[in-house]
């Protein structure tokens, strides 16, 4: 990675909903966003004959991680500095606040997409995941495989995850995600961002255990971006969605005021119309 550069995370103002437009038709995205993004297959099949290696370095099929309970999938990179590693924290808050367990009720697949990533840089990342999960027994049902690109390229274009390499900064370029997969490996849900409701991965994780596919959701995507901190800012299209985000939080603080003040003027007017009511507007004991 450059000195020049550093990972942060984007949010993109575009609203990507099911067969709405997609962020690569969108000019204002820089290049290298164009290509990333995350498209729904739900009912569709991962390819569980594809080959990777797990963190104790043992080739492994992904179909060996299937059959009996739903997956939780997710798509990271091991030396990520920021968005990976909020999506992982995220889904360990989200799966404390349920009562279902790893192992138990479902397994945890953290997928590398990076082919440099190694075993020991997995076993590594596993390690510290299974200590913020505060169960050990987890370590049996959560793995962090990592592959050749063939590999990972096939699992990747089966969940619909697109994702870019960026040679100055020597990272990727991506979006946050998790999928959720029945026993037999078929899509049935997304969730999107770094923050997961508890009640909302437990119910997708039942639904899932039931062979039940989801419907396509609306998404916001989180996009990992390089920020240059010679510079002391983003790209212009980046700042875009820095001032829409802004702009949109000013817009409802706004109308929140505003309904506030409606309500304490039809309260003081329904007060002053009652009988006894006082000048101040406060009712007579």
């Amino acid at each position: 990675m450059t000195r020049r550069t550093v990972t942060a995370c984007v949010l993109s103002g575009l609203v990507l909903a099911s067969g709405a437009r997609r962020a690569s038709a969108d000019p204002a995205l820089p290049p290298i966003l164009k290509s990333v993004g995350i498209d729904q297959r739900l009912n569709e099949s991962i390819p569980l004959d594809v080959t990777f290696r797990d963190e104790d370095g043992r080739e492994v099929k992904l179909g060996d991680y299937f059959g009996s309970k739903p997956v939780v999938l997710v798509m990271a990179y091991f030396r990520c500095p920021m968005l990976c590693t909020q999506v992982l924290n995220g889904l360990v808050e989200g799966l404390r606040e349920t009562e279902l367990t790893i192992g138990k009720d479902f397994r945890v697949l953290t997928v590398s997409f990076d082919p440099s990533d190694s075993p020991k840089m997995a076993a590594a990342k596993k390690a510290n995941y299974i200590r913020a999960y505060a169960d050990p027994q987890a370590a049996a049902d959560w793995h962090f495989p990592t592959g050749t690109q063939p590999s990972i390229d096939r699992l990747a274009q089966s969940i619909g995850f697109r994702y870019a390499y960026d040679a100055e900064s020597d990272q990727y370029a991506h979006a946050a995600g998790i999928v959720v997969l029945t026993p037999a490996g078929r899509i049935s849900r997304y969730f999107y961002d770094v923050h997961y409701s508890g009640r909302d991965l437990r119910l997708g994780l039942v639904e899932a255990s039931q062979n039940r596919i989801g419907t396509a959701i609306d998404q916001v995507l989180l996009f990992c971006f390089h920020y240059d901190p010679t510079a002391g800012r983003y790209g212009a299209a980046v700042m875009n969605f820095v001032r829409a985000g802004g702009v949109l939080t000013v817009i409802c603080l706004g109308v929140m005021f505003a309904g506030l003040m409606r309500g304490e003027r039809r309260r003081r007017s329904l007060l002053s119309a009652m009988p006894g009511a006082h000048a101040n507007g406060e009712v007579a004991g």
